[in-house]
Order: C-alpha cells, then sequence, then structure tokens
C-alpha cells in the first residue's frame, strides 16, 4: 500500500474573497477516503489559514506586517481544520490537526518525535491534516504557501508519493496566463531541463508561494527518492489520476542520490542575511573534506546577522566565487573580531563561543 502526502495550495483551499472552496474540498477529501479504503496512508498538508482568517475578520487585502499575518492565521485555523474534519467524517475517515513549525522539522528530538507522532495517526488509519504553525512562527510564513513543508513531510516519513495541488495543469514553459504558446511540461527527469524556464512566484493575493516554490519542493522530495507531481487540484479526474500514480500534471522522478531535507531546506528555503569570505584552505576543506569552519579560515564578513541566521560562504577576493550556506554560531559582530584567529585566540575573546562559526551539519553547498 502507497504512503502519499497531498498538499493544497491556498487557491485551491479559499477563492479570492478567502471563503472555503467546498466545490473543491469535497472531491479533494471524498478522493482521499477512496485511496484511505484501499489501504494507503494519506497526509494532507494544507495552507488557507491566513485566507480563511482575511475573510472572517474581513481584511481587504493580505496583511504585511508578521503579527497580522499571525493573528489571521490564528482566526482562520479552527475553521479550516473544522472544514476537512466535517468532510473526511462524511465518509467515516478520521482526522487530525497537527501543526509544525521549522523547528519541529530540524531539531532532532522534535523531528523524532513527530515522526512517531505521525506514524502512530496513520497505524490508527487516522488522516493527519497538517498546517505550519504559523501564529508562533518567525520567517516559516514565507516559505512559500507550506510547498516547502509538504515536502519535508513526505522525507520525514519516507512517502511513496508528493503530490502538490495547484490551481494550473502543472509545470508550463512559460507563465500560460501571459504566454499563450506555453507547453506544459509532463515529465521532468533533471532539473538542469528547467533552467530556461520562466518558473515565477505567486501573483495570487492570498498565498504565499506559487509555481517556483512548488519546484523547489519537487526537488527536495526528489533528492531524497520520492518522485513528486505537481497537479491541478479543482478537477476530480486529474486529481484521482494523480492520486492513483497515473499520468497527471507534472511529474518529477526521483533523483540518484540523496541528501537530507534539512540541507535542501537551508540551501532553497532559507533566507541568508550576510556573507562571510573565506581564504583557499577553508575553501578546500568545506568541499573536499566536509570539514566544519573555523574562525581562522574567515577572511571577512559582511552584512548584519545574529547567531542562527543563514549566511553565504564564499571564495575571498574580487569574485567572491559562492561555496555554500550555512548557519552560524557567532552574531557579524563577534565573527568581525575572531575571523582568522585559532581556536586558543577565539576562546580568549569570546569563552563561551562555539569553537565552529559554521558547524558542517548546518552547512550546504552550492
Amino acid at each position: 500500500m502507497a504512503s502519499i502526502v497531498v498538499k493544497l495550495g491556498s487557491s485551491i483551499v479559499a477563492d479570492h474573497r478567502g471563503e472555503a472552496r467546498m466545490d473543491v474540498l469535497g472531491p479533494v477529501c471524498e478522493e482521499v477516503a477512496v485511496r484511505h479504503a484501499a489501504g494507503d496512508s494519506v497526509v494532507l498538508v494544507t495552507s488557507g489559514a491566513i485566507a480563511r482568517g482575511m475573510r472572517l475578520i474581513d481584511l481587504p487585502v493580505r496583511p504585511a506586517a508578521m503579527e497580522e499575518l499571525q493573528a489571521a492565521s490564528a482566526v482562520g485555523q479552527g475553521p479550516l481544520f473544522r472544514t476537512y474534519s466535517d468532510l473526511l467524517d462524511q465518509h467515516g475517515v478520521p482526522s487530525a490537526q497537527v501543526l509544525l513549525t521549522f523547528f519541529d522539522m530540524s531539531a532532532r528530538t522534535h523531528y523524532l518525535n513527530a515522526r512517531r507522532t505521525l506514524r502512530k495517526l496513520l497505524d490508527w488509519r487516522v488522516v493527519p491534516v497538517i498546517n505550519e504553525n504559523d501564529t508562533t512562527t518567525t520567517d516559516e510564513i514565507s516559505f512559500g504557501d507550506n510547498d516547502f513543508l509538504a515536502a519535508q513531510v513526505a522525507i520525514l516519513l519516507g512517502a511513496d508519493r508528493l503530490l502538490l495541488l495547484t490551481d494550473t495543469d502543472g509545470l508550463y514553459t512559460a507563465d500560460p496566463a501571459k504566454e499563450p504558446g506555453a507547453q506544459l511540461v509532463p515529465d521532468v527527469r533533471s532539473f538542469e531541463e528547467l533552467e530556461d524556464l520562466q518558473i515565477g512566484f505567486s501573483a495570487s493575493p492570498l498565498g504565499s508561494g506559487g509555481m517556483r516554490s512548488k519546484v523547489v519542493a519537487a526537488e527536495m522530495a526528489t533528492a531524497a527518492g520520492i518522485p513528486a507531481v505537481i497537479a491541478r487540484g479543482d478537477e476530480q479526474g486529474a486529481l484521482r489520476a494523480a492520486l492513483a500514480g497515473e499520468e497527471a500534471g507534472t511529474r518529477f522522478h526521483p533523483q540518484v542520490g540523496k541528501v537530507s531535507s534539512f540541507k535542501l531546506w537551508l540551501k532553497y528555503a532559507k533566507p541568508s542575511h550576510g556573507s562571510i569570505g573565506v581564504d583557499e584552505g577553508a575553501e578546500r576543506a568545506l568541499r573536499e573534506r566536509g570539514t566544519s569552519l573555523l574562525p581562522v579560515g574567515i577572511v571577512d564578513v559582511r552584512g548584519d546577522f545574529d547567531v542562527g541566521d543563514a549566511v553565504d560562504v564564499r571564495a575571498a577576493g574580487d569574485g567572491r566565487r559562492p561555496i555554500g550556506k550555512g548557519i552560524v554560531n557567532y552574531s557579524a559582530e563577534e565573527l568581525r573580531q575572531v575571523c582568522g584567529k585559532k581556536s586558543d585566540e577565539v576562546r580568549e575573546l569570546l569563552p563561551r563561543a562555539a569553537p565552529e562559526a559554521v558547524h558542517r551539519d548546518y552547512f550546504v553547498l552550492d
């Protein structure tokens, strides 16, 4: 039996006014019930809490301030889950609300606990309905309409398939709304094939994702060996075909070799707040030996960042060739104090600082 993660974007969940699209969600839940009855394990990852909250409190446009986004999500999350619960209950399928944050997916103990909980729900034949916990997170609201979260959930569970439902037939060679001659891309076996395509961000006033975030989510999943599909969610036949593993939308085939979900998230989703220039020895150590980056190998520091922020790691010099991205254990001010210094000198200046500027577990090559 198959394990399937199905992600529904804001454009599928809510209309332009923020009203729940019952004409879409009803058939989706019906198809989920069909797969559930066939013995498959289905997980729903849903967006739309902010859109629903906006409608319920009559906000005319999507807020920009973080506290307003979080408050709108708090208003909309309960009614959103209740919609899924009621629709699935009509088919005798129990459901459970699960709210996750990035830290639940990256911190080892939280990750294992989330996996155990989700697996137990699936063992009990319960359909988890997952959303990002926008009410308490910070920059996670900008992750791309939960596309990255869906990919991470698929990887966490070792799913057999990731299905990303949107309001188009799949990935096109260009935006079909702007380019009448744009062609559907039925299969993607290498992401190098997509370099020349015009893959855009969301133009929706209610959503935050777009086709680019879906393609990146598909890349994350396929890098972990999980096939992914971007398909239309508001056409019943297309959804049924995609859930059954038949030809539908754009199919992304598993890639050779596997990369951890955390490093894929770091590479593609977490924004950089500055950059670090490193010498030739540090670059070789990062590229060839996979070591951590120590302060002694750092030549210059640019930007204003704090401990825990992501920074670009570049080769020192005029070209500043990109090497990778990592999460720093120092603020920019602290790194400027200790860059180029050996470990014993660093301990004298900053006794409580970590020995690594960027630990190898929190670094990914470009």
